[in-house]
């Protein structure tokens, strides 16, 4: 029976699905109930996660629509709920390009629910292919795919399926006049990247650049080029791209995706046995796996015929395994879906299995080589649309931008165009839309964009939305026109005449509609209620109903009442972009905006310059930073921008490390930069891009260490040290970062609840332990900390550091059993009730207690002590 609580764990947050709210303790549950009631929404039906803070009094409430059935799911809006206050702040990510995704979702279920295997199935496969070895790239949708295609794989119906040589992007029946032998050269890929088999061997450490290797049916070389580029030593053979090599031994042979296209059985065997013949260590074969959404075509032999004459054979991960087997008399070992290693050298299948969970990539310099885009499907109306896509995709894009069809008038006869340099370009089929071509091509406008529309995927909704974001654009346009001379219609240019002609019907119409959105913009609770909406949207960070702060890149994408507010301030300033964020005042009719050293680039950039503009007054302050004042730091910067903005998960990633810290405890605007940059340097911290790394630095000795020391004291406590007055300082930075965290993490505590420790040992050079009389273990101790040998190796392997030490008037064995109970800690050797204690603090966290006690030759005898 499972007595751990379900649910998985983030950051110290607790997420779980609806259906496992029950296995909860009922001070959990009535919590979720209270953040239900909260927010006014139902169970099942507004969300279907829930996250809960450590102290229980925030809980997020999230609808991940598609949990059951998308294999990472999409988040699709939240609600986070403060128990305390009775409030919550809502956001969806409905418009967004770039959602947050969500990873091991079986961990949300329990381990009985129907779907919970298959769940685990999927983790456990990308698992393998390192989808998760760097956690802050893969929280979001755009750089997840980006991962998986890099990678080389896609994910169908919670499966991992190999990119290789696929041909699910072709459906639809042969269309082959007469049948003239399977294509076989057509099923190799461009890829932009090494394809899945190779990117193992980088994986597993095999791409050292000590093997040479022989990729067995090389296609078009996109792999040998890559290794190529790196030092490896790579050469191939393809019966079409490369039939003139030579096939030659190797310590690596690769048989990429190659046995799936032989319709011939018996050539087929015959492939991966000569493959076989000429490894002297590992074959690695890897071959398409069958999903519903891959086979496709009309069956031939022990496959299907494709669209493109190609042949396909699919296996399941089970059948490929046993004809691996059968063929090579060997046990293949599966490395992910679709790829498995056989070896012949069985010293290194040992090696392999031995140390197959220890990730030790090679960085590889990857080619980026660009990838065309596939087809939907290989018809006329497909080689037509191929044909001419440059024109039509320009064509495209028009509408989209119009928000309708555009007129004869708007787009240019003549297809030859002066450039701004007086270079001329012709032929614009491929360069520049016009309507010679159009007529030449299909007839008239109106059948080319019959023609478009019908290539698009939902092309009515797209052009709806580009309709709707049209008038709104021209809505604030007239607003502001409201400001200055009204110009009579005919002076509009032509394509804002059809713009008001098709949305507006009349200039009259359009002009009142300006109007009544300029006064719109003029009401506190229109301005609120946009604010709300626009922070709910991901567009700025709202403050207690008082402001609404955004980058100023993201005005146009503003509720319309609100563009118009901002524009009407902005009349005065000029063009927001040149600053980096705006801040909207709700209730005070002001705006702000501001200026940073470096916003998108920093982590903590420097404000520079602020603007104050008093829309009532017409008016607006400015203050610089540079001279007068220290410019300070913008903490907190994720609030402000999204999900789309440049680092964003990087940023993230920064705050969450502050935080981790105890350096994210900001209130107001923070502390000085000088002050923060005090606090980093005595915590041993400095930023380094997006990252929060250890000091690399040596501080002075006299530094304080933890709250109650210098590194002085943890350095000259030792008799011998005072006996012989050698300086004993650490040449190492992290040899004080691991005194910082011994001191922080144990020595602190003990001294708060205990009262002052005398120290009687600390810190020990090498140069020290050769002046200590007795027995020492500086291989073991951890008083060497992190400090090196004449090898360039640490002298106690086990790093971290250690101290000796006593509380005076006190049971030195109660003092180790609030230590036991309370503190993380290495190890704990015991001298005695009244003796000092030794203790260390380091990455280990063994958790180890040693009683050192006499023998009756006088010795100390460890014993390990059991819990």
């Amino acid at each position: 029976m499972h007595t751990k609580e379900l649910g998985k764990q983030v950051s110290g947050n607790l997420y779980l699905h609806i259906d496992s709210i029950q296995t909860l303790v009922s001070t959990k549950q009535k919590a979720i109930d209270s953040a239900v009631v909260i927010a006014g929404l139902k169970s099942g039906y507004d969300f279907n996660v829930v996250k809960l803070s450590q102290n229980e009094s925030r809980i997020t409430l999230l609808n991940y629509p598609g949990f059951f059935e998308e294999s990472f799911p999409i988040l699709r809006c939240y609600w986070t709920v403060d128990i305390e206050n009775g409030s919550f702040r809502f956001r969806t990510y409905q418009d967004s390009l770039n959602p947050p995704i969500l990873h091991r979702k079986e961990l949300l279920l329990s381990v009985d629910h129907p779907n919970y295997a298959q769940f685990e199935a999927l983790t456990t496969a990308a698992e393998q292919i390192g989808m998760f070895d760097d956690t802050a790239r893969i929280g979001f949708l755009q750089a997840w795919n980006a991962l998986l295609m890099q990678k080389g794989y896609r994910v169908v119906d919670h499966q991992l399926v190999p990119i290789g040589n696929e041909e699910s992007n072709f459906s639809g029946e042969p269309q082959v006049a007469s049948f003239r032998g399977v294509d076989r050269h057509l099923t190799a890929l461009t890829r932009y990247g090494f394809s899945a088999p190779v990117q193992t061997l980088a994986r597993f450490g095999l791409l050292d650049g000590s093997k040479s290797l022989f990729d067995y049916g090389c296609g078009r070389g996109d792999d040998l080029r890559g290794l190529r580029e790196n030092g490896i030593d790579a050469t191939g053979w393809d019966p079409y791209f490369a039939p003139n090599e030579k096939k030659r031994t190797a310590n690596i042979v690769n048989l990429g995706f190659v046995i799936n296209v032989i319709e011939n059985p018996i050539e087929r065997l015959d492939a991966l046995q000569g493959a076989y013949s000429l490894t002297d260590g590992l074959l690695v074969v890897s071959a398409m796996l069958a999903n519903p959404d891959t086979v496709r075509g009309r069956p031939y032999g022990d496959g299907v015929l494709t669209t493109r004459n190609t042949f396909q054979k699919y296996f399941t991960q089970g059948e490929l395994r046993g004809y691996l087997s059968e063929a090579l008399d060997e046990e293949p070992i599966p490395v992910g879906p679709g790829i498995f290693y056989v070896f012949k050298d069985k010293a290194s299948e040992q090696r392999f299995m031995a140390g197959r969970q220890v990730n030790r990539r090679n960085i590889l310099r990857l080619a980026h080589l660009s990838r065309p885009e596939k087809p939907k499907q290989h018809d006329k109306a497909e080689e037509k649309y191929q044909q001419h896509y440059a024109l039509l995709e320009s064509l495209w894009e028009m509408c989209l931008a119009l928000g309708r069809d555009p007129d004869r008038g708007e787009i240019p006869v003549d297809p030859t165009r002066t450039l701004d340099d007086g270079q001329t370009v012709g032929d614009s089929n491929q360069f520049i839309l016009n309507m010679s071509a159009i007529s030449a091509n299909f007839g008239s406008l109106p059948a080319a964009l019959r023609f478009i529309k019908s290539r698009k995927d939902d092309a009515e909704k797209m052009l709806e939305t580009a309709r709707q974001s049209r008038i709104n654009d021209l809505s604030v346009y007239f607003a502001q026109l409201q400001f200055e001379r009204r110009k009579p219609y005919r002076h509009q240019e032509s394509r804002l005449q059809n713009d008001v002609k098709v949305f507006f019907g009349d200039y009259r119409d359009a002009m009142e509609l300006g109007r009544k959105l300029l006064f719109a913009a003029g009401k506190t609770d229109n301005i609120d209620a946009a604010c709300r909406d626009a922070a709910e949207h991901g567009v700025g960070w709202l403050e207690d109903s008082e402001s609404l702060t955004l980058p100023t890149e993201l005005i146009v994408q503003l509720p319309p009442v609100l563009r118009t507010y901002v524009g009407c301030g902005l009349r005065l300033y000029g063009d927001a972009t040149s600053a980096d964020l705006i801040k909207i005042h709700i209730h005070s009719g002001k705006l702000t905006l501001v200026s940073f050293d470096d916003f998108t680039g920093k982590p903590l950039p420097r404000m520079l310059q602020r603007i104050k503009i008093k829309l009532r007054e017409q008016d607006l302050d400015v203050f610089d930073y540079e001279d007068s004042f220290e410019p300070p730091y913008l903490y907190c910067k994720s609030r402000y921008i999204n999900e789309e903005f440049p680092h964003y998960v990087e940023q993230i990633a920064f705050e969450e490390s502050l935080e981790k810290a105890g350096l994210l405890n900001f209130s107001g605007y923070g502390p000085k930069p000088s002050e923060f940059d005090a606090q980093l340097s005595q915590a041993r911290w400095e930023v380094k891009e997006f990252r929060l790394i250890r000091s690399l630095s040596i501080p002075d000795i006299d530094t304080s260490c933890g709250r109650y020391f210098t590194f002085r004291q943890l350095i000259e406590c030792g008799e011998t040290q005072t006996r012989t007055g050698l300086p004993n300082l650490p040449k190492e930075p992290e040899s004080y970062n691991a005194l910082y965290e011994l001191a922080i993490n144990i020595l602190d505590p003990v001294i708060d609840y205990f009262g002052m420790i005398r120290l009687t040992y600390g810190f020990c050079s090498h140069e020290l332990a050769r002046q200590i009389k007795g027995r020492i273990a500086p291989k073991l101790d951890q008083h060497a900390a992190h400090e090196l040998n004449r090898n360039g190796q640490p002298i106690c392997s086990r790093l971290g550091a250690a101290v000796d030490f006593i509380v005076e008037d006190e049971d030195m064995e109660q003092v180790v059993q609030w230590i036991s109970q309370n503190l993380p800690f290495d190890r704990i050797y015991i001298y005695g009730r009244n003796k000092p204690i030794h203790l260390s603090y380091g990455d280990e966290n063994s958790r180890q207690i040693v009683e050192m006690n006499e023998g009756k030759m006088g010795r100390l005898i460890p014993r390990i002590r059991r819990n």
